[in-house]
C-alpha cells in the first residue's frame, strides 16, 4: 500500500499516510502588522475586553519586526490564523532542555505545526491565531541567541494550516542524505553569501540586461539555483531558473554527482572559482544547508536571496517571479499578493506583467493549468500531489491516472480549493464513485 510523504519548509519528506505530498510527487519585516500576513483591516472594537485583546495582540506582532519601523500603525484582527516560518543555526548545549522549556512555554497557546530543535540551532513551521503566534515569536526574541532571528509570516485564511504540533528533539534540521550534523553549518562562512531582496532583484535584472544586450545565451558564469523539488517549480519560480530534476531534497546532488556531464546537474563541468551561482529555496534553509556542501566541494561564488522567496515576494513582489509559491502545509500554495499586495501594485506596472507566463501544465495532458495548485488523487492508495486541469479533473474523477479511477478505495472529487480529509476518515469505508 502506498502513503505519502509529508513535506516540511525545509524540502524534507517523511514516509506517512494521509492527504500531504506523495513521494511521486515528484519552507525583517516592517512595523505594520499587515506585512506579518494581515490583512489592512481596521478592528471592530466591541468591548473593553477586546479592545485589551487587540492592544496586546499588536504589541505582540509588533515585537516581531525590525525595530526601525516603529513608525508604522500596526491593524489586525486578534481572531485571525497565521502561519509563521523561522530558523536559524546557533549553537544550542543542551537541546533537549531547550525542547522542555519550549513545551513549557506552549502549553496552553493554540498552536499546531513542527519546531525541530538539535545542537545546530532550530527549524519550526507552525500555525495559530495571531495572538498565540506571536506570543511565542516575542517569547523566543527574549533569548539572545534567537533575538535578531528572522521570521516570515503569511496568512492562513482557514484556520489551522497543521493538523497537530509536533515539537520536538530532531538529529537533523531538516533531511538530506547523510544527515547535515557533520556539515559546518555554525560557520557563516561556510554557507552562501545572502543578499537583501533588493541586491538579488538587481543581480537578476543585471544578467537580464546583459544577456539582452549581447544579444546571446544566459551569462556562461552565472546559474540560477533552484535548490526545491519539481512540483514546487511547476506552480512558480524565478524566470531564467530551470525546473529541478529531483522530488525530494534529500537527493539532491548538485556539483556532487558521481558522473561527470549529468545533463540534470547544472553545476556539472563549471568553473568553481569564476561561476557565480545564485541559490534560491522557499525560506532559506535548504539553500543554507546545501551551500555548505558546495563549499565543501569547491566552489567559490555562492549566493543565497536572505529569507528565501517569501521574503523576496513580501519586500520586491513578483518582479522576476512567474506564479505561486509551494508552501509545505494544507494551503500548498500562495499568490505572490498573500505576502503583500502594496508591491503586486508596483509589479502590475513593470513589462514582466504582459510577459508570458503559461507555464504551469497539467500533469495528464500537458495543457495549461490555471489554478497554481496541486491537488492529491482520489485513489486513496495512490494520493499522488499533482496538477490537472479542469477536464481531466472530471474525465478522471480526480484521479492521477486511468488506472487509478478503477482503484477500490477512491474518494469523491473534491471541487475548487477544497482538501481531503485526514486518511483515517477514508480508512475503514468503500469510497464509490458517483456517476
Amino acid at each position: 500500500m502506498r502513503g505519502w510523504c509529508a513535506v516540511s519548509s525545509s524540502g524534507s519528506l517523511s514516509l506517512n499516510f494521509g492527504l500531504y505530498p506523495s513521494s511521486k510527487a515528484a519552507n525583517g519585516a516592517c512595523g505594520c502588522c499587515f506585512h506579518h500576513g494581515f490583512p489592512r483591516k481596521a478592528v471592530v472594537i466591541k468591548s473593553n475586553n477586546n479592545t485589551r485583546k487587540v492592544h496586546r495582540a499588536i504589541s505582540i506582532s509588533c515585537c516581531a519586526s525590525a525595530s526601525n519601523s516603529n513608525d508604522k500603525i500596526c491593524q489586525a484582527e486578534i481572531n485571525n490564523f497565521v502561519v509563521v516560518n523561522f530558523y536559524r543555526f546557533v549553537f544550542i548545549k543542551d537541546p533537549q532542555h531547550e525542547v522542555a522549556k519550549h513545551l513549557t512555554f506552549l502549553k496552553g497557546l493554540n498552536i499546531h505545526g513542527r519546531i525541530y530543535i538539535n545542537e545546530q540551532g532550530i527549524n519550526a513551521q507552525y500555525s495559530g491565531p495571531s495572538e498565540d503566534a506571536f506570543a511565542y515569536v516575542k517569547w523566543l526574541k527574549e533569548d539572545e541567541k534567537f533575538s535578531d532571528i528572522l521570521v516570515q509570516t503569511s496568512p492562513a485564511l482557514n484556520g489551522h494550516a497543521f493538523p497537530k504540533l509536533k515539537l520536538r528533539y530532531k538529529p537533523s534540521l531538516l533531511q538530506f542524505e547523510g544527515g547535515v550534523s557533520h556539515l559546518p553549518l555554525l560557520d557563516p562562512s561556510m554557507r552562501a553569501t545572502p543578499l537583501a531582496p533588493s541586491e538579488w532583484r538587481e543581480k537578476l535584472e543585471a544578467v537580464d540586461n546583459n544577456d539582452k544586450a549581447s544579444n546571446s545565451n544566459p551569462s556562461a558564469d552565472y546559474i540560477l539555483l533552484d535548490m526545491r523539488n519539481g512540483y514546487e517549480w511547476d506552480v512558480g519560480h524565478f524566470q531564467g531558473a530551470q525546473r529541478p530534476d529531483v522530488d525530494c531534497f534529500r537527493r539532491t546532488s548538485f556539483g556532487v554527482s558521481s558522473t561527470e556531464g549529468v545533463a540534470s546537474d547544472l553545476l556539472s563541468n563549471v568553473d568553481k572559482e569564476k561561476t557565480n551561482i545564485m541559490m534560491y529555496c522557499t525560506g532559506g534553509i535548504r539553500c543554507d544547508v546545501y551551500s555548505t556542501v558546495l563549499r565543501q566541494q569547491g566552489f567559490q561564488n555562492l549566493y543565497t536571496v536572505e529569507g528565501g522567496v517569501s521574503h523576496y515576494l513580501k519586500t520586491e513582489g513578483p518582479v522576476k517571479w512567474v506564479g505561486n509559491l509551494f508552501t509545505f502545509d494544507s494551503r500548498l500554495s500562495l499568490p505572490p499578493s498573500s505576502y503583500n499586495d502594496e508591491t503586486m501594485i508596483e509589479a502590475s506596472m513593470t513589462p514582466q506583467a504582459f510577459e508570458n507566463d503559461k507555464f504551469a501544465k497539467c500533469y495528464i495532458c500537458g495543457s495549461q493549468v490555471y489554478e497554481l495548485r496541486h491537488r492529491n488523487c482520489a485513489n486513496l492508495d495512490c494520493n499522488l500531489l499533482f496538477l490537472c486541469c479542469a477536464n481531466c479533473l472530471m474525465d478522471l474523477r480526480g484521479c492521477c491516472c486511468y488506472n487509478c479511477t478503477t482503484a477500490p478505495r477512491r474518494r469523491p472529487v473534491l471541487p475548487g480549493f477544497q482538501r481531503y480529509k485526514r486518511w483515517h476518515v477514508y480508512r475503514d469505508l468503500e469510497v464509490r464513485l458517483q456517476v
